[in-house]
């Protein structure tokens, strides 16, 4: 299993709130075309490979967004 990071983490590499991560995902299905795995508890897990590549230019957004 690759490496996950919470929305929390992800929020703070990409130097916006968590409720922002949460709220886009909400309502768009996604944030910059990431998606998270959604454990049965609720929370929300995302690839540290995808936010890294996204924060290095690798991923542009809406790029591979999987449904």
């Amino acid at each position: 299993m690759s490496e996950k990071i919470t929305t929390h983490e992800f929020a703070r590499r990409l130097g916006v709130q968590a409720n922002t991560v949460r709220r886009a995902l909400c309502v768009q299905g996604h944030y910059l075309g990431l998606r998270p795995v959604k454990l049965p508890n609720g929370r929300l897990l995302w690839s540290a490979v995808e936010v890294e590549a996204f924060i290095n230019g690798e991923k542009q957004e809406g790029q591979g967004a999987a449904v």
